[in-house]
C-alpha cells in the first residue's frame, strides 16, 4: 500500500520499519508497566526486551534461510542483499530465538522465569499486532487470491519491487487478519496479567491463542514453499501446533497448582 513513508532522493523511510519500531516501543512500555506491577526489576526486564528483540531478528532470518535453503543455495548472493536485510524473516524463528535467550538471561540475572515470561507475553503480542500493520503497508506476507468484498488490491510498484507482492490482483488481507487477531491476543493476555494468576498461565494463554490465530491465518496466505509431509499444513502451522501444545501444558500446570493446597 504505502511501503515508503517519506522519500528524499534515493533515501526513503520505510513504513514497515517505522511501524515495527513503534510496535517495539509500545511493547517495551507495556513490559515495563507489567514488570513493576509484578514486583520485578523493570530496568532488567526492559534490557531483556531489547536483547530479545535483537535475538528475534537473528532467529527470524535464520529460520527463513533454513526453510528456503534450496533457494539460497542457488542464489548465495541473496544472503547479503538489501532485500534480505530488510526482510523480517519468519516470526516463529524469532520467537523461539528470543525465548531461548530469555531463558539464558533470567538464569544469569536471577529473574523468576515464568513470572518474567508472563510479563513479556502481552508486550510481544501488542508489538506484533502493530508490526503486522507494517507488513500490510509494505505488501509482504500477502494472502492468496480472494473474491470476497473485503479483498485488497496492491497497486504500488514500490511494494512489488520491495516484497514481490502481486499487483492488481484481489488478495486476502492476511496482514490485517493477523494484526486484528493478535490485537485480541494482546488484550486477552494483558487483561489476564492484571488479574491474580498462577505463574506461567499468561505465557500459556499467549501460546495457545496466538498459535490458533496463526494456524488459521496461514490457510489464507500465499505460499511458495512445498508443504511438508505431503499434508495440508505449512511448516509455520506445525511449529504453531507445537507451541500451542506447550501453552496448553502451562495452562494445565497452572490450574493444577491452583488446586493443590500445598
Amino acid at each position: 500500500m504505502f511501503p515508503k513513508l517519506i522519500t528524499i532522493g534515493d533515501f526513503y523511510l520505510p513504513t514497515y520499519g517505522l511501524l515495527v519500531a513503534l510496535g517495539f516501543l509500545a511493547g517495551l512500555w507495556l513490559a515495563s508497566r507489567l514488570a513493576a506491577r509484578a514486583g520485578l526489576d523493570a530496568a532488567r526486564v526492559a534490557d531483556l526486551a531489547i536483547y530479545c528483540a535483537l535475538a528475534g531478528l537473528a532467529g527470524a532470518k535464520l529460520l527463513m534461510f533454513a526453510l528456503n535453503a534450496d533457494y539460497y543455495a542457488r542464489h548465495s548472493g541473496a544472503l547479503f542483499s538489501l532485500d534480505t536485510l530488510l526482510s523480517a524473516g519468519i516470526y516463529h524463528g524469532g520467537f523461539l530465538a528470543a525465548l531461548g535467550f530469555a531463558w539464558f538471561y533470567v538464569r544469569r540475572t536471577g529473574l523468576p522465569w515464568l513470572r518474567t515470561a508472563d510479563v513479556l507475553a502481552p508486550a510481544v503480542a501488542l508489538g506484533h499486532a502493530i508490526g503486522r500493520l507494517g507488513c500490510f503497508a509494505a505488501g509482504c506476507c500477502w494472502g492468496a487470491a480472494c473474491n470476497r468484498s473485503w479483498a485488497v488490491v496492491f497497486t504500488n510498484p514500490d511494494a512489488h519491487a520491495l516484497t514481490g507482492v502481486p499487483l492488481n490482483v484481489p488478495l486476502h488481507p492476511t496482514q490485517l487478519y493477523e494484526a486484528g487477531l493478535t490485537a485480541v491476543v494482546a488484550a486477552l493476555t494483558w487483561g489476564a496479567a492484571l488479574r491474580p494468576h498462577r505463574e506461567g498461565s499468561i505465557l500459556g494463554l499467549y501460546l495457545v491463542t496466538y498459535s490458533a490465530a496463526r494456524i488459521l491465518v496461514e490457510f489464507y496466505r500465499e505460499h511458495d514453499q512445498a508443504l511438508p509431509f505431503g499434508g495440508p499444513l505449512t511448516w509455520t502451522q506445525w511449529i504453531a501446533m507445537g507451541l500451542a501444545a506447550g501453552g496448553a501444558w502451562l495452562l494445565a500446570r497452572a490450574r493444577m497448582s491452583a488446586k493443590d493446597p500445598n
